[in-house]
């Protein structure tokens, strides 16, 4: 590691949120963090600062182009170990991620705590995939049940919600009236018990929706 009890991770996700989450837990633990929106972020950061222990890859980013940036972030991150993220995922993706060398494979769902400790497994040179995740059976994936709890509507909302757009963005993106934004808020809340923007965030992330 590149001090005597302090790794370096380098965090990449567009969604700003669960970035920020993230990078919060991490520097809770004494880990040091950078940030990046997207693939392009991570090679500028990987170049202009010291080395990184591990860095952490969004499947979905912009910029990934799925495994491809796997494979280009294992060849161009300066020896740093490189591991995968992601809510949508399937299985074969984690074992193709882990064929290539990466250093994990890390589903959104996981609890802070088990994210916290891989990311260490995985910056001490071990690899990490959920057994649980690695090992289910290869069936179809039943609905999110929290998804089924929603409109189309509000899902779209949730989804923008996520990624820390504010409802006068949301309206715009979406066509619609602010105040339009401002009453399917007031019902998503109601529907997945949350008090706030940052809670309902947090829910749709703990469900794995996006």
């Amino acid at each position: 590691m590149s001090g005597m009890n302090m790794m370096r991770v380098l965090i990449a996700d567009d969604h700003d949120l669960l970035r920020d989450t993230l990078e919060l837990w991490f520097r809770q633990e004494q880990i040091e963090v950078a940030t990046a929106r997207n693939f392009d972020g991570v090679l500028t950061l990987v170049e202009a600062e010291a080395p990184f222990d591990l860095v952490l890859l969004d499947y979905g980013m912009p910029g990934m182009n799925g495994l491809d940036g796997v494979q280009r972030a294992l060849s161009s991150c300066r020896g740093a170990r490189v591991a995968l993220m992601s809510g949508i995922a399937p299985r074969d993706v984690a074992e193709k991620a882990l064929e290539m060398g990466a250093a994990g494979f890390l589903p959104k769902t996981l609890p802070a705590r088990s994210l916290v400790n891989a990311v260490r497994f995985m910056a001490m040179g071990e690899q990490y995939a959920p057994i649980d995740f690695m090992t289910a059976a290869a069936e179809p994936q039943a609905a999110n049940p929290l998804a089924e709890k929603l409109t189309p509507r509000e899902l779209d909302m949730l989804k923008k919600l996520c990624e820390g757009k504010a409802n006068k963005e949301i309206a715009r993106e979406l066509g619609i009236q602010e105040p339009t934004v401002k009453l399917h808020m007031k019902t998503l809340y109601r529907k997945i018990n949350a008090n706030n923007r940052t809670q309902a965030a947090m829910i749709a992330k703990e469900a794995g929706l996006f």
